[in-house]
Parts: C-alpha cells; sequence; structure tokens
C-alpha cells in the first residue's frame, strides 16, 4: 500500500494542498497620496535570472488589493525581507488580511519606514529588513499597461486576461518586476563578498501560509542554521564551477567559457580569490568581457605585477 494520498487541487493549492515554504516578503507600495503603505506577500520569487538585458522577480497578488492597485497606477515598489522576530511577524500577519485602506493599515504599524537608494519617487522601504529589492513593474510585457484601464474594479474583473503580466484572472495579477537596487544590510552583504560561514546568514522565518481558517503558520529560523554540504569532488574543478563562480561576482565583467577554462586548475578555496583579482586588473585595464586572449593578457599584467 502507498504511504502517499491523492489529494484534490483546490483554490490556493499552495497552502491547501501542500507544505511549500516560502519568504516572508513586506512590500512597499505608493499610494495616490504619496504615502507608502505595506502587504505582506509570499508568492515572491526570482524570474529573469540571467541571459537578459535586466534582472527581475515576480509577484503575484490579488488584484483588488492596496499593493496591486497602487503597481497598476505607477509601477513602482520595494520588497522587503523581514528578519526572524516574532514582533515583526505578527505585525506582518496583520498588514496582510484584506479589506482595510492603506490609512487604517498603516495607523499604528510598528515597522520603521526610511528612504531607499533606487532614483525617481519611490516608496520608503523597512528600516529593518536583511534585504530590498527595489523595483519597477514591466508593464511593456504582454502589453501589461492594458491592464490599468481596470484600476479601481475591485469586485473582480472580466475577460479577456492577460497570461504571465498584468490581470492574470478575475481576481488575480502577476508582476513582472524590474530590479533597480538591491540593498542589504552590510553585515550580510559582507558574507556574500568574502566568503559564507553557518554564521553568515540572516534570521530568514520560513512562511507556510494560511494554512487553516485560524492561524498563519510559519517555522523560526532560531536553532535551524544553514548546513554546509560540500560540492562533490569530482565536479570541483571543472569548468562549469569556475562558470559558476565567475557569474556570481560583484562585476560587470563577464567571463567566456573559453576563458573558464583557463582557471580550472587554480585550487578551488582559492577561485574566488583569484578572479576578483582577474577582475580587478581587467577594470583597470577597460576590458568588459574576458575571453581566451583577454586571459592571456591579464595572465601577463598579473605576471608583471607581482
Amino acid at each position: 500500500m502507498s504511504k502517499f494520498k491523492s489529494l484534490k487541487v483546490v483554490d490556493n493549492f499552495y497552502q491547501n494542498n501542500l507544505f511549500f515554504p516560502m519568504p516572508t516578503v513586506a512590500v512597499t507600495t505608493l499610494c495616490d497620496d504619496g504615502s507608502t503603505t505595506i502587504g505582506s506577500y509570499s508568492l515572491v520569487f526570482p524570474y529573469y535570472i540571467a541571459g537578459k538585458d535586466y534582472y527581475a522577480m515576480i509577484l503575484e497578488t490579488r488584484n483588488s488589493s492596496n499593493t496591486a492597485q497602487n503597481l497598476l497606477k505607477n509601477g513602482k515598489c520595494a520588497l522587503n525581507f523581514v528578519k526572524d522576530d516574532r514582533k515583526y511577524f505578527k505585525e506582518l500577519v496583520r498588514l496582510g488580511f484584506p479589506g482595510k485602506t492603506p490609512a487604517e493599515k498603516m495607523k499604528d504599524c510598528n515597522l520603521e519606514l526610511i528612504k531607499g537608494e533606487a532614483e525617481g519617487e519611490r516608496p520608503l522601504i523597512v528600516k529593518d529588513a536583511y534585504q530590498v529589492i527595489e523595483c519597477t513593474w514591466d508593464d511593456t510585457l504582454e502589453d501589461g499597461y492594458k491592464s490599468k484601464q481596470h484600476i479601481g474594479k475591485l469586485e473582480g474583473v472580466e475577460p479577456p486576461y492577460n497570461n504571465f503580466n498584468g490581470i492574470t484572472s478575475k481576481f488575480g495579477c502577476h508582476f513582472i518586476l524590474k530590479i533597480d537596487k538591491i540593498l542589504m544590510e552590510e553585515k550580510y552583504a559582507d558574507g556574500l563578498i568574502n566568503g559564507l560561514k553557518s554564521t553568515s546568514f540572516p534570521n530568514v522565518p520560513v512562511d507556510y501560509g494560511y494554512h487553516d481558517s485560524k492561524n498563519f503558520w510559519y517555522k523560526k529560523f532560531k536553532g535551524f542554521r544553514p548546513i554546509a554540504e560540500p560540492i562533490a569532488s569530482s565536479n570541483a574543478n571543472s569548468v562549469e564551477s569556475v562558470m559558476y563562480c565567475a557569474e556570481r561576482l560583484n562585476t560587470k565583467v563577464k567571463f567566456t567559457k573559453e576563458a573558464c577554462e583557463t582557471y580550472v586548475k587554480i585550487p578551488r578555496p582559492f577561485l574566488k580569490a583569484a578572479l576578483l583579482q582577474i577582475v580587478q586588473i581587467a577594470e583597470e585595464n577597460g576590458i568588459e568581457v574576458i575571453d581566451k586572449e583577454a586571459s592571456m593578457k591579464i595572465a601577463e599584467l598579473r605576471k608583471n605585477k607581482k
């Protein structure tokens, strides 16, 4: 007899049919009067991650929500990832409950808001977030801007609908959000840049959504630090591992596969430091793409620099 039981797939299946771990995000948007309001979301995921001229997130929301209405109007938001603290989570549960106006929601909000760093008129960001992504909705995709004609229709929208951007169903929206700025608390940014340890990770609550009609369930981070599982040694010195490391450097300099093949023999513990030095030389010499020829030139410059 199978240990599994088949479940009927229903609306909000990620909450009602699955134990699906998700992030806990306070989405800030701009209201008509220029004030900032907060909506709580977990359906926030990376969308464009490589090979395009910009990077993007996707946000899924009710089209009648304050967040959706504000995004349809002005297209600006900030995705604020909160820390694992009961006082923050309790506030986000309150802010996530539908039916209240922005003024009613924000009247006694205990999340301190500050100005972000992206250009233009923007919503404020949450001061105590461990990371923030400031975004602009790309309403040009799938003629998303046509969804603006339904602004103010809070009782549901009739078809036709878009497939992936803008109003996508009677009660739903998808927003493809172009990433304008990624802001991160300094100590966590240092971990990403200089090398991670188990103590380098922020305390991140894991959200399971509204699993029943009474409670919003989540898992605290404390006592569940990340555990490092070493990458198989057979792959540690492959060109793919070099490309993987190179693609994650904080630089606009790009590496070709042919160039990465020349760095395969660099010992794994020293790979990132070596690539950073190579990038520094490339930037100093106006090299934007490191191909095989450029890697040879940089090798000569490194040699002369020693």
